[in-house]
């Protein structure tokens, strides 16, 4: 899928890819564990960054170091280093062990991304820090307390990155600093070490109080920040449609902020323009990549030219090969022919339709209502005049899913591993069209073996 998307981000404005492998990267030796089934070969990560040099993409990896480390330490091998013994989202920052495990990891993409200038090392939301028993030992002996706790560690990981990898700087989630005093930030030199990326993805955000935190960043001596945005996955944890308009807002509230930035202020590298797939890794997939696209298309005009008027959405329009853009949510019309189009096409039609659909049917047709009820199905009991009326329909409709849903199931295959299927009909699609074949079975059923009494 890079292979065909590269070409594209490129053609939208993106420079560079921050791409958090999570368990798809391959990881081996003592790490082994944490690498999924499908998880990407080293040749296939060297190709994708040969791809990426082709188009002057920057690529900066990321690997949580801190908070969401739930593919590490859902593992046994690994889950005496949780922070709290039943939850496996942060990392005990106490423990040697903890920081060896890290380096570990570092070591391990690095050595694939030998001539990368930055990389990402998370520490975004360490839920339960300080909660666990060595925390709250240390705290309430007076002897730390949560900012220090992740100060502390962030810290570690950073130095070790800039000892090892001197031409590399480690980039860190802004959320965690964000209620860390002035002061305390500023004694921490942390600034010296990584630099902020600063994650807002509501469509109305606070420009004012944005620039009131940058100017703390600055003031408490970082001097590089970075700002993040979405173009999907961050309107609901089990969203299947991208609203454009929502994303758009949120990037020209991104273009506000730049655009007040003072002049001799801290310094902008970039944006990171993000599309979550999962809130978290235990989380159902949330929008998938190909129904993002046209969003991400708009989002990017907008950064490059400043604004998205009707040139900019004539120029996405034209280069998707969409008929029309719905901003609010996708119409089936909206499809276009870029590469996982059919994807979105499909995912337009069921996630639109197929629940409507069904409950129209079964549950507002007079005849299904009076004749043909839950209790009627259970007992296969029907006046064979009635089923008449909506055998025909009944069938047509449940057709016509099905060959959708196939046609659906056939796009997803030749972009998508088996279980990534799997799992997005089975939250997404099954549970309708089940509904519908479930009730032609006992049709089928009741009119074998129909009497009547």
């Amino acid at each position: 899928m890079f292979f065909l998307i590269f070409p594209l981000f490129a053609h939208f404005g993106a420079e560079g890819i921050l791409l958090e492998y999570e368990d798809m990267f391959p990881y081996d030796g003592n790490l082994q564990v944490l690498k999924s089934p499908n998880a990407y070969s080293p040749s296939y990560i060297k190709d994708l960054m040969d791809l990426a040099r082709k188009h002057q993409f920057e690529i900066i990896p990321l690997v949580q170091t801190f908070g969401h480390m739930e593919f590490v330490l859902k593992h046994k091998a690994f889950s005496h280093l949780r922070e709290m013994k039943t939850f496996p989202n942060s990392l005990n920052p106490h423990k040697e062990e903890s920081l060896e495990l890290v380096k570990s990891m570092i070591d391990q993409i690095m050595a694939i991304h030998d001539d990368i200038k930055w990389i990402h090392i998370g520490s975004d939301e360490v839920y339960y820090l300080g909660e666990g028993e060595e925390s709250k030992k240390l705290i309430e002996q007076g002897q730390t307390n949560i900012d220090s706790l992740f100060l502390s560690h962030v810290k570690a990981v950073a130095s070790y990155i800039i000892a090892t990898y001197s031409s590399v700087k480690p980039i860190i989630w802004d959320d965690m600093l964000r209620n860390i005093s002035f002061d305390k930030l500023q004694g921490s030199t942390l600034g010296q070490l990584v630099e902020p990326m600063i994650w807002e993805y509501n469509a109305d955000f606070d420009v004012h109080k944005m620039l009131c935190q940058i100017q703390k960043y600055q003031g408490a001596g970082f001097s590089q920040i970075w700002f993040a945005s979405a173009f999907k996955g961050a309107t609901g944890a089990a969203q299947c449609l991208t609203s454009i308009s929502y994303h758009l807002a949120n990037h020209l509230q991104w273009l506000n902020v730049a655009q007040t930035l003072p002049r001799n202020s801290i310094h902008l590298q970039g944006i990171a323009v993000t599309g979550w797939q999962r809130y978290d890794h235990f989380s159902v997939l949330c929008e998938l990549l190909p129904v993002g696209i046209p969003s991400l298309a708009v989002c990017l005009q907008t950064l490059r030219h400043g604004v998205f008027s009707e040139k900019e959405e004539k120029y996405v329009k034209q280069s998707l090969g969409c008929k029309s853009l719905r901003i609010n949510f996708p119409s089936i019309e909206d499809a276009g022919n870029f590469p996982g189009s059919a994807v979105l096409d499909y995912v337009t039609q069921v996630i639109t339709c197929l629940q409507e659909s069904v409950d129209k049917l079964l549950q507002e047709n007079i005849y299904i209502k009076g004749w043909f009820s839950k209790y009627h199905r259970k007992k296969k009991y029907v006046h064979p005049g009635i089923i008449q009326n909506f055998e025909g329909e009944v069938r047509g409709v449940c057709s016509h899913w099905e060959t959708a849903v196939n046609n659906l199931q056939k796009a997803m295959e030749r972009i998508y591993f088996p279980d990534t299927v799997e799992e997005w009909m089975e939250e997404y699609v099954n549970p309708a069209l089940m509904r519908l074949q479930n009730f032609v079975q006992d049709m089928d059923e009741t009119l074998a073996s129909m009497t009547i009494k």
